[in-house]
């Protein structure tokens, strides 16, 4: 019986028909309350110091003129992001990052908030990005349908750029785990240190996806001010 090849993903475990994979993606929130409670760790100090060089770098891209503390939803973002991400690479975990549900749940909300916030409140600046400096008046209509279709299509590329990253290094490591049974030990010991080495790969790309994401939020917030 032929079986679809992303059925892995799926999620799988239910009760009363209700998904218990997505339950994944709050793990983390277990875990904060024992900051509180504890000295400061190693783990913990590193952490803030992720923290705050993400905060002056988001502050850097958002420019003067944004408002006190407007960083702290992209470092959130980051957080969030990237902990599951970092979920996902454990075995039987499900990856909530790699669905579209999640990715444009949260891409989708962000950028309408910024093109709504940015129409209302920064109307000549929205229309003068819609068409770049220095462009001749034959080519202002085009210049204007190209802006508009980009601008549209931002929280799909950003919702598909990760769900796509995250679901292409899983699946490789699928692919190459479900072929180990069949093969001898010579080839089984090569499998196995290329699998090492992908969830090396696989540990960067949830970093820089995570980051990535971010930072293009950012970058879309940056512009509607």
């Amino acid at each position: 019986m032929m079986t679809n090849l992303f059925s892995v993903f799926d999620p799988s475990s239910s009760i009363f028909n209700l998904s218990l994979n997505w339950l994944s993606t709050f793990i983390g929130l277990l875990l904060i309350p024992m900051t509180f409670w504890f000295m400061p760790s190693r783990h913990q100090i590193m952490w803030n110091k992720v923290l705050i060089t993400l905060h002056k770098e988001f502050k850097t891209l958002l420019g003067e003129t944004s408002h006190n503390g407007s960083t702290f939803i992209f470092v959130s973002l980051f957080s969030l992001i990237l902990f599951n991400n970092f979920m996902g690479l454990f075995p039987y975990i499900f990856t909530s990052t790699s669905h579209l549900t999640l990715t444009l749940s949260l891409a989708l909300p962000l950028w309408l908030s910024f093109m709504v916030y940015g129409w209302i409140n920064h109307t000549q600046h929205m229309f003068a990005h819609l068409v770049p400096q220095g462009t001749p008046a034959v080519l202002m209509p085009f210049m204007v349908c190209i802006e508009t279709i980009s601008n549209v299509i931002r929280p799909g590329t950003l919702a598909v750029r990760l769900a796509a990253n995250m679901i292409a290094g899983h699946l490789l490591l699928t692919l190459l785990g479900n072929t180990g049974p069949s093969l001898g030990y010579l080839i089984v010991s090569f499998l196995i240190m290329a699998q090492i080495a992908l969830l090396v790969l696989e540990s960067a790309v949830a970093i820089i996806q995570s980051y990535v994401f971010a930072v293009l939020s950012t970058l879309y917030s940056s512009e509607v001010n």
